[in-house]
């Protein structure tokens, strides 16, 4: 019909609808399913050209190398759907509504109801709703973002859930006898009380659950990080073989939160971050007679970090020059990654226009990687100006680029900056100065 648009054959020219104007599509497909638009509607054709490349199960690929690193006792989930609802990414995960992490310039939204999942975490709900007490949930996440080196609006997370019930706790002993500096004997151990949160547990959880939860999982953790990095790092007497250090932080569904920053190449990195997960979620989910512990980790991160890779780009390269040092990976510790990357310093453009009072600069980002023939290395916002009359504001960005493998002509740098200045003037609303 010639009201349906599939977003996944339609040819590169941008349109508004994409950006920060009301969509005219009436329909879109996304992994084979057709799905109404409305407003909210702005996930773009290149963004979906990514969909069902799923990198984590390609074999001899440096992610799927970093996720076979499981570990044990833990289910695996690597094939779950990236489309999910507005629920499954949010509400089930108690964000708040009002919460920035919603927002429509942060997301990757098919309609007001439905997104391309911003963390693996959407799928906590059902899984532990399913009965599962350890599991793994691996897949490509979607975010707007900036642009430079280290991100992409598409990447890769492995997440982890354990729960404890009162059994395992008390007859089995399963974390009371990992918690060496605990007194006292199992039986009088309770998981729940009707007390006060502090920053050491929440309000229904006792002292003695949050600290026996918080020790499995930085000692699971801590496993996880010696058993990836332990022969690429100096060994500095740790336990891990791995130099790192525990972080109190915030997350809308634990608490209390920690990152794990590890020490490499001489400066301290954030690997992870992790808590006790929020009772509300178990409850929810039907497992009110339950604790638990969860993760979170970004695969290229990880897989930058361990290999060396100086720029997120390669990951989505088929250059066979790039995926051929990850084979015969059984060893996956003895790879050493030579650089592809061109030698030819980066090429810097800028791009300098007054923008509209409802402008947004991850809609500029968004833009610049859909009209991007893969050249675009950065972009920096350089410089801010107000008109001291009318009150305008103008941005000067910077824009860097290079290829991954080879030298640019000035010809094509030039076509592609000016595509991306028509561009812009065409459907963000802004006019160049």
């Amino acid at each position: 019909a010639q009201n349906t648009c599939i977003l996944q054959v339609v040819k590169p020219r941008l349109n508004a609808c994409f950006y920060t104007s009301v969509t005219t599509l009436e329909r879109v497909s996304v992994a084979g399913k057709d799905y109404d638009c409305d407003e909210w509607t702005n996930i773009t054709p290149k963004i979906l050209s990514y969909v069902g490349r799923n990198l984590h199960t390609q074999k001899d690929h440096p992610i799927y190398i970093v996720k076979e690193v499981n570990l044990p006792l833990f289910a695996v989930f690597d094939n779950l759907s990236p489309v999910v609802t507005v629920k499954q990414n949010f509400d089930s995960l108690l964000t708040p509504k009002d919460h920035v992490s919603r927002n429509r310039s942060e997301n990757y939204y098919i309609n007001k109801n439905t997104v391309l999942r911003a963390h693996t975490s959407a799928h906590e709900h059902e899984l532990i709703r399913s009965g599962l007490s350890a599991f793994l949930m691996v897949g490509d996440v979607y975010r707007r973002d900036t642009i430079d080196a280290t991100h992409f609006p598409v990447f890769h997370q492995l997440e982890g859930v354990r729960l404890f019930n009162s059994q395992q706790v008390k007859k089995r002993n399963y974390l009371f006898q990992l918690f060496s500096k605990c007194e006292g004997n199992t039986a009088d151990l309770t998981l729940f009380e009707n007390g006060q949160e502090t920053a050491d547990k929440q309000m229904c959880h006792t002292l003695e659950t949050s600290k026996l939860l918080e020790f499995n999982l930085k000692q699971t953790i801590e496993d996880f990080t010696s058993l990836m990095f332990k022969t690429k790092l100096p060994p500095l007497n740790l336990n891990t073989d791995v130099e790192c250090k525990w972080v109190e932080a915030y997350f809308p569904f634990t608490h209390p939160s920690f990152e794990l920053e590890i020490k490499y190449n001489g400066e301290w990195i954030e690997m992870l971050g992790c808590g006790i997960l929020k009772q509300q979620i178990l409850n929810e989910a039907g497992a009110c007679d339950q604790v638990a512990w969860a993760f979170g980790l970004g695969l290229e991160r990880l897989s930058m970090k361990l290999f060396d890779i100086p720029d997120i780009r390669y990951m989505w390269t088929t250059d066979d020059s790039f995926l051929s040092q990850f084979k015969n990976h059984e060893d996956f510790k003895s790879i050493q990654f030579k650089p592809i990357l061109s030698k030819q310093p980066a090429v810097a453009n800028d791009i300098a226009f007054w923008i509209p009072n409802d402008y947004a600069m991850n809609d500029f980002y968004d833009l610049v990687r859909s009209v991007d023939d893969g050249l675009v290395q950065t972009v920096t916002l350089v410089d801010t100006f107000v008109h001291s009359e009318s009150g305008k504001q103008s941005h000067c960005y910077r824009i860097y680029y290079r290829h991954t493998s080879r030298a640019l002509t000035q010809a094509e740098v030039n076509n592609l900056h000016n595509r991306i200045k028509d561009a812009a003037e065409s459907q963000l609303n802004v006019k160049g100065r």
